[in-house]
């Protein structure tokens, strides 16, 4: 499995149309080319650089890469070498096999499910 936090109005929205365009907080497939994911380890670490703070709610959305119908390409685009998982193309709903609430702190950190690789 891959993962990607999402706002939920995001994800509701996609729902509507068949298909998730949103790369990232704040970009879009057009934007960047390409969708961000994570492997179950990273989660941890982008929630915390990424999604500090959220002014909406977030949902994990929980992705069969088999069930996309396009490459899963785990690269580095940011000159680093940890690789993560991206998506050329917007991801269709029938890949994401859940898509969970996901709660802040008080201290505005999202409260991660254990997920797994």
């Amino acid at each position: 499995m891959i993962y990607h936090l999402a706002f939920a109005a995001d994800w509701d929205a996609a729902v509507t149309v068949g298909s998730y365009r949103i790369s990232g907080r704040g970009m879009t497939l057009e934007s960047e080319g390409f969708l961000h994911f994570s492997y179950a380890s990273q989660l941890p670490g982008v929630a915390q650089r990424f999604w500090r703070e959220p002014e909406a709610p977030v949902v994990l959305l929980v992705v069969d890469p088999a069930l996309i119908g396009l490459p899963v390409v785990a690269e580095n685009t940011s000159g680093g070498t940890e690789l993560f998982p991206h998506v050329y193309g917007p991801l269709p709903v029938v890949a994401v096999v859940s898509a969970a609430p996901v709660p802040v702190s008080a201290s505005g950190e999202l409260e991660l499910p254990a997920v797994n690789d």
